[in-house]
């Protein structure tokens, strides 16, 4: 499984730019798929086989990210926010001095978050409150703005940081654990499963990899339409509040502690009878489950609902979501592929 997810989360895919992911994913889900595809926006949709009502399990490809917004004289790389989250530059500036590459049309272009510190910084800088999207930038090492264009970069063009992926003790840290962990799950799972006949699935299978959840449930908006599924599992991150500052009242999943039944998010209650499912999947595996109300938070889910699809959401722990430093843990995501194997086999 670690191997399976350095890959994938290693691979940069930002909203809008995810054919390397979906490149990768279509290799990996071949052998398990009698029929394999891409639809017109960019979702990787593949049925795998089965008796029953159709069960689509999808999870997104996309990760979070910024843009090219203009290049300086200098060559220095401006940036704007991609999504709601990136938007808040004075928060959530996780990515200063992490590595990063510009997904330009043809190539990968590397580069660091950069702000200007040490003996140039201004002397009122520590005075102002937060700081803006005119303190930071990408630099690639170029001398002007006319060699960034040579190296191919573009206004619009996605950037997204670049760290390893790496073990820390018991769990494991990078990005776009959101949710290519998630992914990771679904191939797992078609692992475990296509040593099985399909005359034994209680569902004929589908599995999905959507694009541009982090924008608004782009992707999965358009599925249903196309397909006419029955029912729906949407694989996300949840969210583990057992860090110093998160009030446990509050977030009440803990990493490392099983799979999460999500049962209301911000948007949708998500279908009861799907959840109660899964929990008595869980039950008949051994698997401690979690439970839990994300009242800040949406997923694919809460699209397949809207097209009414019963949906329901299984999530697994992590900590620092949306953030390089990703962190979740190994055994929450095998016992989320061990629950969705019963789940499909019984």
């Amino acid at each position: 499984m670690f191997e399976l997810l350095k890959t994938l989360t290693e691979i940069p895919g930002m909203i809008g730019h995810e054919d390397l992911v979906q490149d990768y994913l279509e290799e990996q889900w071949h052998p398990y798929c009698q029929d394999l595809s891409r639809t017109s926006v960019g979702n990787l949709v593949g049925r795998v086989g089965g008796n029953g009502p159709k069960l689509l399990v999808a999870a997104h490809a996309d990760e979070i990210g910024m843009l090219v917004k203009g290049v300086s004289p200098s060559g220095m790389i401006w940036l704007a926010a991609k999504n709601r989250i990136a938007g808040r530059p004075g928060r959530d500036i996780h990515m200063l001095g992490h590595k990063c590459v510009i997904q330009t049309y043809t190539e990968l272009v590397e580069g660091v978050f950069a702000t200007v510190v040490g003996h140039v910084e201004p002397p009122d800088r520590h005075e102002r409150a937060g700081i803006g999207w005119g303190d930071f930038f990408v630099d690639i090492g170029a001398k002007s703005a006319a060699e960034v264009a040579e190296a191919g970069v573009q206004i619009g063009d996605g950037v997204v940081w670049t760290p390893e992926t790496r073990r820390l003790r018991n769990y494991l840290v990078g990005k776009a654990m959101d949710d290519r962990a998630g992914l990771a799950i679904i191939t797992t799972l078609l692992e475990k499963i296509g040593k099985k006949s399909t005359e034994q699935y209680q569902y004929e299978l589908y599995v999905a990899s959507t694009v541009q959840e982090e924008l608004g449930l782009v992707g999965a908006h358009s599925l249903q339409n196309q397909f006419e599924f029955d029912m729906a599992i949407a694989i996300d991150v949840g969210l583990a509040g057992d860090v110093p500052g998160v009030d446990s009242k509050e977030i009440n999943c803990v990493l490392g502690k099983g799979p999460i039944v999500v049962r209301h998010d911000g948007t949708v209650h998500y279908d009861r009878n799907i959840s109660r499912q899964m929990a008595d999947s869980a039950k008949l595996r051994d698997i401690e489950v979690q439970f839990a109300v994300f009242p800040r938070y949406s997923s694919d889910g809460m699209a397949f609902i809207q097209h009414g699809l019963p949906t329901g959401l299984l999530a697994f722990p992590a900590r620092y979501t949306h953030s390089p430093y990703e962190m979740v843990a190994k055994n929450d995501l095998i016992n989320c592929v061990s629950l969705l194997e019963e789940f499909i086999l019984s």
